[in-house]
């Protein structure tokens, strides 16, 4: 907000980092370099963790609301075929309070993960994946479901002919693995989980 006052901006544009990210449809891989003299705050780890962020959709691609006062925030999806409208409760707000929608695509998730696979393979390294599907039972279990359907159709063999892995848990699970493990493989995230990590 203070920003658009000082550069005199007729709106409070999203993150630029996001519009780039949307833009190329691409993975973001980040990998900590190694400096001797320097340890891991984590003592176990021994070689780097990359983690493997989904670059499109989700919280930088949102819609949100400020709502006023009490009422219902539905969720619609109008087909472009004319077919029956769509239509979920998300809340019945008694009093003021917060809404967000969350988007992605198919398309970019199938790019996610290839682009995830792949880099494993590049690379030689395990790969592990992670969601919040028990909660999540659509919008994060349809991740989980992406990669696992590439995975057993397309890159089980390739990883078992280099010797490397794939392996899918909770982000709950995931976490308190890492913080035993000694390292040097990749963590794919969805894009918000990987943005917090």
């Amino acid at each position: 907000a203070a920003r658009m006052t000082e550069y005199d901006l007729k709106e409070m544009w999203k993150s630029p980092n996001g519009t780039i990210r949307a833009m190329l449809d691409g993975t973001v891989f980040r990998t900590p370099i190694v400096v001797k003299g320097i340890e891991p705050c984590v003592k176990n780890w021994k070689k780097p963790i990359t983690i493997a962020r989904h670059a499109y959709g989700d919280v930088y691609k949102n819609a949100e609301m400020v709502i006023p006062g009490a009422g219902e925030v539905k969720l619609v999806y109008v087909p472009a075929d004319g077919s029956p409208e769509q239509t979920v409760s998300v809340h019945n707000f008694d009093g003021c309070g917060i809404v967000q929608g969350l988007h992605n695509l198919d398309h970019s998730i199938e790019s996610f993960a290839k682009s995830c696979f792949e880099y494993a393979l590049d690379t030689k390294q395990d790969l592990w994946f992670s969601t919040k599907d028990t909660i999540s039972k659509k919008y994060d279990h349809r991740f989980k479901d992406i990669f696992a359907d590439l995975y057993e159709n397309q890159y089980k063999a390739r990883f078992e002919e280099v010797g490397i892995t794939y392996f899918y848990t909770l982000i709950d699970d995931a976490v308190a693995r890492i913080m035993k493990a000694e390292g040097g493989f990749i963590w794919a995230c969805k894009n918000y989980d990987g943005d917090v990590m």
